[in-house]
């Protein structure tokens, strides 16, 4: 489509903080988030990578029924739902690696809110290792946080997303929440006048408490941003050099992966800002798959995989009638061991312990939810499980 080619590009194809994350421009965007957003560097260490190794196989014939009675296949949804990158991991054997849209395997595709399920399993280690009292109110944490919303909740409480903040997330609105969150972050250019607080640090202590902590699950993406200010309060580090020491480096990345950081605050961006490559992705979900490999604790994922569908009301039952979310993780159905890490725009790690299994899907959806291609995606990856 041209996006940012040329020396100089088009003024008409030329990516900005205004349009970078909307289509066209987001084909282009996605894959070049250092040339749009500041970020840090999430460094994969010295250490040998951990080897994927390769089975030949073709998914692309596969068959199955969509949500309105056609039928479809795996080919057919790669190219209808923008895809850039696809991979299906079998038995810890890769199955499929496809790319699409000029992505090739050394390049760093945005996770959008991926990312939280990354950031939450840091937490995770974190937590099982003693380092983080889960069951703490956040205020004994983070002193700022003293007398305000999120004062007396619990790390447990924002790592499932059932605080009782209040924060709207809908995308697109400019009066929601997220629009807000998205000039302080840095994703969007601020206002002028600009009354906003000064950087994410600054706001979360200033969301109010609308209910009671520990009701309903409510997605709200600032409560994954407030759990990368508790991890980098316990541990002392950056989260960018956190997710590094604890996660990147010991599984054995392939790729540096980067993560966008505000430019006047250094506040980073935990609930959507990684960039990574699409085999280290599928690494992360078959490091769930293979029991942690003693980078991520048993226990830990047992309790990821056991959600309360009572809290999971309202349209997140529409594409998942019997799941729920836990510990940043979404549970499509807790009758089944099947975990997986949504993002905006058709981003997914997908694990399915029952059928041995992971699948990584990055796209560039011109649209940021859309509930028919996500019920598309989760048609898809049962027929591959069933196929394998």
């Amino acid at each position: 489509m041209s996006v940012m080619e040329g020396f100089p590009p088009p003024l008409e194809k030329r990516v900005s903080l205004d349009n970078w994350d909307t289509p066209p421009f987001s084909r282009w965007s996605f894959q070049n988030i250092r040339r749009v957003l500041p970020t840090a560097a999430v460094r994969r260490g010295e250490g040998p990578v951990s080897v994927l190794q390769a089975a030949a196989g073709d998914l692309s014939g596969v068959s199955f029924e969509t949500a309105e009675g056609g039928i479809s296949t795996i080919a057919a949804f790669l190219d209808e739902t923008y895809s850039d990158g696809f991979l299906v991991l079998h038995q810890g054997r890769v199955v499929v690696e496809q790319y699409f849209n000029g992505m090739t395997p050394d390049s760093l595709h945005l996770a959008q809110s991926v990312t939280k399920s990354v950031v939450g399993t840091v937490a995770g280690i974190l937590i099982q290792r003693g380092d983080l009292d889960a069951n703490a109110p956040l205020a004994d944490i983070i002193p700022e946080l003293a007398g305000t919303g999120y004062g007396d909740a619990t790390t447990n409480h924002i790592l499932s997303m059932i605080s009782g903040i209040r924060f709207t997330e809908e995308y697109g609105l400019e009066e929601s929440d997220i629009s807000t969150w998205e000039k302080i972050a840095g994703w969007r250019p601020r206002p002028q006048p600009d009354d906003l607080p000064a950087s994410i640090y600054e706001w979360i202590p200033q969301l109010p408490k609308a209910r009671p902590h520990g009701g309903d699950f409510q997605y709200r993406s600032i409560e994954t941003d407030c759990l990368g200010w508790v991890l980098e309060r316990v541990s002392g580090l950056g989260l960018a050099d956190l997710l590094s020491r604890e996660l990147w480096a010991p599984m054995g990345a392939e790729y540096d992966a980067n993560i966008t950081v505000c430019r006047n605050s250094g506040f980073v961006a935990a609930s959507g800002g990684l960039s990574a490559g699409l085999r280290d992705y599928g690494r992360i979900g078959q490091l769930y798959l293979d029991g942690g490999r003693g980078i991520v604790s048993p226990e830990w994922i047992e309790d990821c995989l056991i959600g309360d569908t009572e809290r999971f009301v309202g349209d997140y039952r529409l594409q998942y009638p019997n799941g729920a979310y836990k510990n940043t993780w979404w549970i499509p159905d807790v009758s089944r061991r099947v975990m997986a890490a949504r993002g905006v725009c058709g981003q997914l790690i997908y694990v399915d312990f029952e059928h041995e299994m992971v699948i990584v899907k990055l796209s560039t959806w011109p649209d940021f939810t859309n509930p028919d291609r996500s019920i598309f995606t989760a048609r898809a990856c049962q027929a591959i499980a069933q196929s394998l």
